[in-house]
């Protein structure tokens, strides 16, 4: 099909004309789908052309004479509801352009982006010019469920619409390639922007290309910036100064700092943090506590973020006197401590087993105004778990709850560790069986902690009852889920059945470690069938699975429990002198043998 196209316009305010041949709708690909849109936009502008007989207006020949191309066109004219200089009336199109991205308005902020795409296309078509807000967030929505081309195509429609986009319209679509990894694409818009790219543009690259570690493609784009006289804004240079921090250190980030004030650029609070921050990481910490003691002869108040920045490296360092006199001064100055000034404290003095101490933190934040969650409990939970006082740990599970802090998943998983390691594997299953009840769905941690305490106390049926179980729930086992069964069906010798779990696992695709052939092995040799045990040796060397010491000690163990004990001494003294078998751990086996 031919389309008449506008080419210039004459001095009586009228267009010449030429015929654009549209491609094949059949055709598929990106580029195809634009210039049949292109097309699609460009035969709507010559739908609107003032024709008299067509006689000044000059028609270039593809096909056809140019009467019959002239009549085609009347013909679409008169199908049309347009007025004889086949337009509307300027009233009835403003009425029904607006009317339209009413509706298109409509359809975005439903969220039903399909159609709000499709209605666009039609719009245009129609000759409609599409409001630049809409547009927008049709834009966005596009880039928030990861749909960046789909984004693009609605940019590529608006451009050729005659609408004019803005820039915080590219902006949107910039964003959204950022997100999706997609740095390239970003900047291939960032290059055909038809307005002047402003300082969130140049923002949003940049810390996308600092994220990725690449600084040097960063400070390009810097100067690129530079050229085009949009000048950079406290966080161009924050976002630079934290990347110059995790690639070259605060020394080169201070050269930074520097040419930052030089350009009349003040840093902010969050400027000093990141540089904070860095020098902590270079475990300069003295040279932190007195940078934030300077923060404000610089211009600038220390924020809570500042204090915790220090107070944590000061943790990590044992310097807890330190850590109390800063969180003194910090209540001084008037700076309210944050719950992750608590919880910073928490963590530590749990891990240096001062759970009272802990404790006594954590009924103290109500008094600042804090309210205890999840990551303030669990530190407590992991260290009356580690210390085995099961009933304190679920003590403050209850108190935990009864303060309406709810536990998360990682708190459940903590508990349903400690309470298996120490054999209470059915106050573990019932707490298992809770989750759900509580909102708190259990992952695949959870249940592989869960089946390898019920494999380990000899209660497999339960645990392959719980495999099925998680499986319902749209969860796939992982190694870790079959090597405990595969090791707890061993131990009861259930070994045929521990075997068909082990080609279970290879079925889906999951390459068996040394610790499962070890499993199967010694459920072989304990039921003294060591020569399949010697077979299955042979299996995991051809399936490239590499022998540990233990693999080893066991089949010699295996062929001395089967009363072959000189065979077995001799292969032992073989692999102690091939070096596959430690001397103290060959020492260890003949004591036992």
């Amino acid at each position: 099909m031919d389309l008449i196209v506008p080419v210039s316009q004459t001095h009586e305010g009228l267009y010449s004309l030429q015929h654009v041949h549209r491609e094949s709708t059949t055709k598929t690909g990106l580029g195809t789908r634009a210039r049949f849109r292109s097309n699609l936009v460009l035969g709507y502008k010559a739908r609107f052309l003032a024709l008299s007989d067509g006689t000044s207006n000059e028609c270039k020949k593809i096909g056809g004479s140019p009467n019959q191309r002239r009549n085609q066109v009347f013909a679409a004219l008169r199908a049309d509801t347009f007025s004889s200089n086949g337009k509307l009336p300027y009233a009835e199109k403003n009425q029904h352009e607006h009317e339209s991205n009413n509706h298109l308005r409509r359809l975005v902020r439903n969220g039903e982006l399909e159609d709000g795409f499709k209605f666009l296309e039609s719009m245009v078509y129609r000759g409609d010019i599409p409001d630049i807000i809409p547009c927008t967030s049709l834009i966005r929505g596009f880039c928030r469920i990861g749909k960046t081309k789909k984004a693009t195509w609605v940019m590529e429609i608006l451009e050729q619409s005659g609408a004019v986009p803005d820039v915080i319209t590219y902006n949107v679509l910039i964003s959204g390639y950022c997100k999706s990894g997609e740095i390239d694409n970003a900047l291939q818009v960032l290059d055909r922007m038809n307005v002047a790219p402003d300082v969130v543009t140049y923002n949003t690259i940049l810390r996308t290309l600092c994220d990725s570690g690449k600084l040097k493609q960063a400070m390009e784009v810097l100067d690129r910036q530079l050229q085009k006289e949009c000048y950079p804004d406290v966080i161009t240079y924050t976002i630079l100064i934290e990347a110059t921090c995790k690639e070259s250190g605060v020394g080169q980030a201070m050269k930074l700092l520097d040419e930052m004030r030089n350009k009349g650029s003040k840093p902010d609070v969050v400027t000093y943090n990141v540089l904070i921050n860095g020098i902590c990481k270079e475990g300069r910490l003295d040279e932190a506590i007195k940078f934030l003691n300077n923060m404000p002869s610089y211009g600038c108040q220390p924020n809570v973020i500042t204090h915790n920045i220090i107070l944590r490296s000061m943790c990590s360092t044992g310097r807890w006197m330190d850590a109390e006199k800063l969180l003194a001064d910090m209540l001084r100055k008037g700076c309210s401590p944050s719950v992750v000034t608590f919880n910073i404290l928490i963590n530590f003095l749990c891990r240096q087993g001062l759970l009272g101490r802990a404790i006594d933190v954590l009924e103290k934040m109500p008094m600042h105004g804090c309210t205890p969650n999840s990551l303030s409990y669990n530190p407590l939970l992991h260290g009356f778990c580690k210390e085995k006082k099961m009933d304190r740990a679920i003590e403050y599970l209850d108190i935990m709850v009864s303060r309406g802090c709810y536990p998360d998943i990682v708190t459940y998983n903590t508990l349903l560790t400690a309470l298996c390691k120490d054999g209470k594997v059915d106050v573990a299953v019932e707490i298992l069986n809770q989750l759900s009840s509580k909102g708190c769905s259990p992952v695949l941690i959870t249940y592989n902690t869960v089946i390898d305490g019920l494999s380990k106390v000899g209660k497999t049926e339960r645990a392959i009852k719980l495999l099925d179980e998680m499986r319902r729930k749209g969860l796939k086992p992982d190694i870790i889920t079959y090597s405990s069964l595969v090791s707890g069906l061993s131990r009861e010798g259930k070994v045929d059945e521990a075997i068909k779990f082990f080609h279970d696992l290879e079925g889906l695709g999951i390459r068996p470690n040394a610790i499962t052939y070890n499993s199967i092995m010694l459920g072989l040799c304990k039921s003294r069938q060591t020569d399949r045990a010697i077979d299955f040796l042979a299996y995991m060397i051809s399936k490239r699975c590499k022998p540990t010491e233990a693999t080893y000690t066991i089949l010699i163990e295996g062929i001395a429990y089967e009363g072959l004990a000189k065979e077995a001494l001799d292969l032992l003294n073989e692999l102690c002198s091939r070096g596959l078998v430690k001397k103290s751990s060959a020492e260890q086996v003949a004591v036992k043998m």
